[in-house]
């Protein structure tokens, strides 16, 4: 490759981006200029999330949740591919000027919010044949659960309380 051809072919470095005006031109902005707040969500909001997610009923709620269109989510198992692993998702995406706040976030399955990508006109219809369909029973929710923390967690009447599985 010819050394002065390979710089121009690139396209623009995060130092140097081109963005379309309202006057019809391009500008040159940096990152800084154009999105002054962070992309990931800070560590609170992202807790924040977790709390507003639906509960599952009989399940510590610090462990398990439920996402936006009801599959079930384990708590460890965040930004990995199998069917109980969630990520924190932009609700406007990021990239069409959604901010890292709690407003803009929702616990989705991993799968479902590939499957969103940066689009905001999915159907949840859409995203459910696109989830990964997981069917665990108490027992198998006792086995992550074990596996993972080293104890069981079950909602009752009075609290939680520990399995007494030996």
């Amino acid at each position: 490759m010819v050394r002065g051809l390979a710089s121009r072919s690139r396209s623009p470095t995060k130092s140097n981006r081109r963005q379309w005006t309202d006057d019809g031109s391009w500008s040159q902005t940096s990152p800084s200029e154009s999105r002054p707040e962070p992309r990931s969500f800070p560590h609170d909001v992202k807790e924040a999330c977790w709390q507003k997610a639906e509960v599952v009923h009989g399940r510590d709620p610090a462990r398990w949740r439920r996402d936006s269109l009801g599959n079930l989510v384990f708590r460890k198992l965040v930004a990995c591919q199998g069917c109980l692993c969630y990520n924190f998702d932009h609700i406007v995406p990021y990239s069409q000027g959604g901010k890292s706040v709690l407003e803009n976030c929702q616990v989705l399955q991993t799968a479902a919010n590939s499957a969103k990508g940066a689009r905001t006109n999915v159907s949840d219809t859409e995203l459910m044949q696109k989830s990964v369909y997981c069917r665990l029973g108490n027992r198998d929710m006792d086995m992550m659960e074990l596996s993972a923390y080293g104890d069981i967690h079950h909602e009752n009447e009075k609290g939680l309380g520990g399995c007494r599985i030996q």
